[in-house]
């Protein structure tokens, strides 16, 4: 059973940055594809920044390209989403979540393995 623990939300003002971490354990990370979604208050679930098992394709939502990076470390277990240039609009609680067919696409019915989010909050 795949287990996610995401990292590195917190308070930051416009413009500023953060990078969140996600750890993979329960399975092979290698062969999942990986992805970060965000849940804005009173919004459904959006799709952010999605990357391939081997790490040579990603995808972007278009709101947040140009500013934001997904990257896995597969030695690590763990896939980062930095975040630059950040908005107001950005803030919300990031999940981590798990493809098992490896695409890392926006897909959401190929994800079966979600972290517990963490909060991300744009303020000045």
């Amino acid at each position: 059973q795949v287990q996610l623990v995401e990292s590195g939300g917190g308070l930051v003002q416009p413009g500023g940055s953060l990078r969140l971490s996600c750890a993979f354990s329960g399975r092979t990370f290698s062969t999942y594809g990986m992805a970060w979604f965000r849940r804005a208050p009173g919004k459904g679930r959006e799709f952010v920044a999605g990357v391939k098992w081997s790490g040579q394709s990603t995808n972007y939502a278009d709101s947040v390209k140009g500013r934001f990076t997904i990257s896995r470390d597969n030695a690590k277990n763990t896939v980062y989403l930095q975040m630059n240039s950040l908005e107001l609009e950005d803030t919300a609680v990031y999940y981590c979540a798990a493809d098992k067919y490896g695409f890392g696409d926006d897909r959401l019915h190929e994800y079966d393995s979600w972290g517990q989010g963490t909060q991300v909050t744009v303020s000045s």
